[in-house]
């Protein structure tokens, strides 16, 4: 059996008028039924499972106070992303002195430049990847060593011979490529 987004659609629909009339049964399906996507979207975001996690419920538990409303003229799901993008945001603020926030943030600024294209995540993400693996080997190991190792910058140079500053730029220049790699592969998706 094929999936029916518009079925699919209808269905969401009516769980978030259930949950706007405070049925808490609702609350229980539509989590069930969004949490995987919602939580994939922050995990691939963030370097701990566990904020994912936990900001994955901060989503629903704002759908259920009702601080987020749904307007009826979006699909559910790049509504969801909305609020999760907004949640993440907020995290961002609130910790800007963890390392793992700047993976964040990138992941962030790269979504900004897909917001109003309806590609699926998991295309947007391989573009990431596919983009990440046209950088140059200093610049790819610089992300590496400060994104996956948080490493501090002075830790890179030291490991890569070359001075703080030199690090500090090349790591801006590689998020800048990437930014403009996937900027361009989203425009390449859109014309086709």
């Amino acid at each position: 059996m094929q999936y029916d987004r518009v079925q699919a659609a209808e269905e969401d629909a009516l769980l978030i008028q259930a949950l706007q009339s405070n049925d808490r049964e609702a609350l229980g399906t539509f989590v069930q039924r969004q949490q995987g996507f919602v939580f994939g979207y922050l995990r691939s975001r963030m370097v701990d499972p566990t904020d994912a996690d936990d900001l994955c419920q901060e989503v629903f538990l704002r759908c259920l106070a009702g601080k987020v409303r749904f307007r009826g003229d979006v699909p559910v799901r790049p509504w969801l992303l909305g609020v999760a993008r907004n949640v993440l945001r907020e995290h961002i603020r609130r910790n800007k002195r963890r390392k793992e926030v700047e993976w964040t943030e990138l992941c962030l600024e790269l979504d900004s430049l897909t917001e109003d294209d309806s590609s699926d995540y998991r295309v947007v993400h391989g573009w990431l990847h596919a983009c990440i693996d046209t950088l140059g080997s200093s610049a790819h190991e610089a992300l590496k060593m400060h994104y996956f190792a948080r490493l501090k910058m002075a830790q890179i140079a030291e490991k890569m011979r070359r001075s703080e500053g030199a690090v500090k730029l090349l790591v801006f220049r590689a998020r800048q490529a990437l930014k403009e790699c996937v900027t361009r592969k989203s425009r390449t998706a859109a014309d086709e």
